[in-house]
C-alpha cells in the first residue's frame, strides 16, 4: 500500500472534500464534523481480522462489544447488562441490552452474538483474532436477551477478553450480506454509521439516528484521516485543520503545548516498544546475541532522541498498569559488554543484518537510525527499512511457516488491551502465537513460558496466577527474546473547540462523549 504525504494545504482540502462533497450534506455536518488525524492507515475495518491497535481504535466509531474498558483500564458493560461464571469456569451467561438496532435495522439479541462468536471461531475463516476466542466451545441463545458462552477449558480472563477491542458486535445481517468483504462494509450498533473509507486519505462516519444510547452522537459526524509525516500532524492542529491529533511528533509536544488553539496532553500509557529477534536463525538462535543488542542500546538516550524524553526505559517483559506486570529491569547500556558477548558468540568483528519496522512515521525512523547507529559501535551492521501497512501484513504478520520468515530484526510496540497479562504475553511469546496466528514475531519458544502462560489462564486462583506469571516474565527477559527499549507516554492534542476525546493507556481511543463547541 502506497502512503501519499500531505501538505497542510493539501490535507484542508482533502477534508473540504470530504465534509461537503463526500457526503452532499447539510450546513450541519460542516459545522459537527470531528477530523481526527492519525499517524498510519487502517489495514482493515473488520476488528476480528486486525492486529493493529489504530484499525481496531477507529473502528470503535461503527462497533461496539459486550463489555469495554474505561480510561482506567477498568471493565464496563456496554451492549451487556450483567453476567454470571459457573463455579467450574467453563460457562458465562451473559445477559443484553434491549433496545439496541444495527446500522441496518437489524435488532440485537442473542442470535447476533451467536453469530459473531460461531465466526470467530471457526478455523476456516482464518480471522487473526482466533486464537483470542479460539477456547470457545460454543454460544448459545437462552432467550432473546439472554447468551451462554460454553469454554473448552476454564479461562480466567475471558471477561477481560470481551472487552477487548476485536470483540465487537457485527450485524449478521451484514455478515451475510458482505462475507468477507465486511472489512470493507463495518455494519455494528456504534454512534456513527460508515460512509466511505478511501485507504491513504480517509475513513467517514455520520451520526447514527437509531443509536440507542439518547442525546449521543453529540456530533453528526467524524472523518478518520491518516497523516504519516509528524510534522504535518502537528501543523494541522495549530492551523485548526484537525481537531485531534495522535499520535503526537514528541519533539514538537512543546510547540503545541504554548498554542493557544490546542490542549496538549501526555499520560502514562502501557505501549511497550520492543525489537523482535527472529530467534530460529543465526546468530539470532544464540542468546549471548540477543544480550549482547541489550546491552548495546543506550535506552536512556532512545527515549530522548526519539521520544523527546516523552518515554521511559522498559523495565520488564509487560508494562507497569497492566495486572499482573513484573519489574525486573532495565537492561543497562553497556557497550563493552555487548562486544564481550558477540566475541563469546563467534562473532569478535560483528556481523550484517536488517533491521525492519513495522511502522513508517517519523519516531519509528528516528527510532530504527538510532539503533542503527548503536549496532554499528560494536560492530554490527543493520539495514533498516520503515514498512508499510500493506507491507507488514505481507512480509511480517502473513507468513506462513517458521522457516519462510524473512524478518530478522523487528521494531513493533504491543499493549494489552485487555489489561490483563496474558494478552501482552499470549499473543507474542507463547510458541503457539507465532505468523500467522498471532505475532510472535521472535518465533520464540520456551516450554516452561508456554507451561507458565497456559497454566495462569485455567487457574481462577490470584496468587498461583502471578506466580506463574512471575516466573515466564523473569524467563523471558532471561532469554531476551526482544531488545527491550521503551515503555512511552500516549501524547494527543485536542483543539479547544474538541471535548470528549482521548487516548487511552492501550494507544487506542474513547469518544464515546465527543462534541464540538459551535
Amino acid at each position: 500500500m502506497t502512503i501519499r504525504m500531505v501538505s497542510p494545504r493539501l490535507f484542508a482540502g482533502a477534508v473540504a472534500v470530504g465534509a461537503l462533497g463526500m457526503l452532499g450534506a447539510s450546513p450541519a455536518f460542516a459545522a459537527k464534523d470531528a477530523v481526527m488525524a492519525v499517524d498510519s492507515t487502517f489495514t482493515t475495518l473488520d476488528p476480528y481480522d486486525s492486529n493493529d491497535t489504530l484499525s481496531q481504535a477507529v473502528t470503535k466509531s461503527f462497533y461496539q462489544g459486550l463489555f469495554g474498558l474505561d480510561k482506567d483500564l477498568k471493565l464496563v458493560n456496554v451492549l451487556a447488562e450483567s453476567y454470571e461464571a459457573s463455579k467450574d469456569g467453563l460457562t458465562y451467561t451473559i445477559k443484553l441490552k434491549k433496545g439496541v438496532k444495527f446500522h441496518d435495522g437489524t435488532t440485537f439479541d442473542a442470535s447476533a452474538v451467536k453469530a459473531n462468536f460461531d465466526r470467530v471461531i471457526d478455523p476456516a475463516n482464518k480471522l487473526k483474532r482466533y486464537t483470542l476466542f479460539n477456547r470457545v466451545a460454543k454460544t448459545d441463545v437462552i432467550d432473546a436477551n439472554t447468551v451462554k458462552i460454553t469454554l473448552k477449558e476454564p479461562f480466567s480472563p475471558f471477561i477481560n477478553v470481551l472487552s477487548h477491542p476485536s470483540a465487537v458486535m457485527i450485524s449478521p445481517t451484514a455478515l451475510k450480506k458482505y462475507g468477507k468483504e465486511i472489512a470493507f462494509h463495518p455494519v455494528g450498533t456504534g454512534p456513527f454509521e460508515f460512509v466511505e473509507w478511501k485507504q491513504t486519505d480517509y475513513l467517514k462516519g455520520k451520526k447514527f439516528a437509531g443509536y440507542w444510547k439518547t442525546g449521543y452522537p453529540k456530533i453528526d459526524s467524524i472523518t478518520w484521516k491518516p497523516v504519516v509525516d509528524n510534522n504535518t500532524r502537528a501543523a494541522v492542529m495549530q492551523t485548526g485543520e484537525a481537531d485531534f491529533a495522535f499520535r503526537i511528533p514528541f519533539e514538537q509536544a512543546a510547540v503545541l503545548k504554548a498554542s493557544p488553539k490546542v490542549d496538549m496532553i501526555d499520560a502514562p500509557s502501557i505501549i511497550a516498544r520492543y525489537i523482535s529477534f527472529n530467534t530460529q536463525v543465526k546468530p539470532f538462535n544464540d542468546p549471548k546475541v540477543r544480550q549482547a543488542i541489550n546491552y548495546a542500546i543506550n535506552k536512556d538516550a532512545l527515549a530522548k532522541v526519539a521520544f523527546a524524553g516523552y518515554a521511559t526505559p522498559s523495565d520488564g517483559v509487560v508494562p507497569q498498569g497492566v495486572d499482573y506486570a513484573e519489574k525486573l529491569g532495565p537492561w543497562p547500556y553497556d557497550p563493552a559488554k555487548a562486544r564481550e558477548l558477540l566475541k563469546e558468540a563467534g562473532y569478535p568483528n560483528g556481523f550484517e543484518t536488517t533491521l525492519w519496522s513495522a511502522y513508517n512515521h517519523t519516531t519509528a525512523q528516528k527510532v530504527i537510525q538510532f539503533v542503527q547507529q548503536q549496532l554499528q559501535q560494536v560492530g554490527i551492521k543493520a539495514s533498516v527499512q520503515a514498512l508499510e501497512a500493506g507491507q507488514r501484513v505481507e512480509k511480517v504478520e502473513s507468513v506462513q511457516k517458521p522457516e519462510d520468515a524473512g524478518v530478522r530484526l523487528y521494531y513493533v510496540g504491543w499493549s494489552s488491551s485487555t489489561g490483563e497479562s496474558d494478552w501482552a504475553l499470549r499473543p507474542l511469546l507463547a510458541s503457539e502465537s507465532m505468523p500467522p496466528k498471532l505475532l510472535n514475531t521472535a518465533y520464540y519458544k520456551n516450554d516452561q513460558v508456554d507451561a507458565d502462560i497456559a497454566g495462569a489462564l485455567r487457574t481462577t486462583d490470584r496468587a498461583e496466577k502471578a506466580r506463574l506469571y512471575k516466573d515466564a516474565q523473569e524467563r523471558i527477559w532471561k532469554d531476551a527474546p526482544w531488545a527491550f527499549l521503551v515503555t512511552e507516554k500516549v501524547l494527543f492534542a485536542r483543539s479547544k473547540r474538541l471535548s470528549g476525546a482521548y487516548a487511552m493507556p492501550d494507544g487506542s481511543f474513547n469518544f464515546d462523549e465527543i462534541d464540538i463547541k459551535q
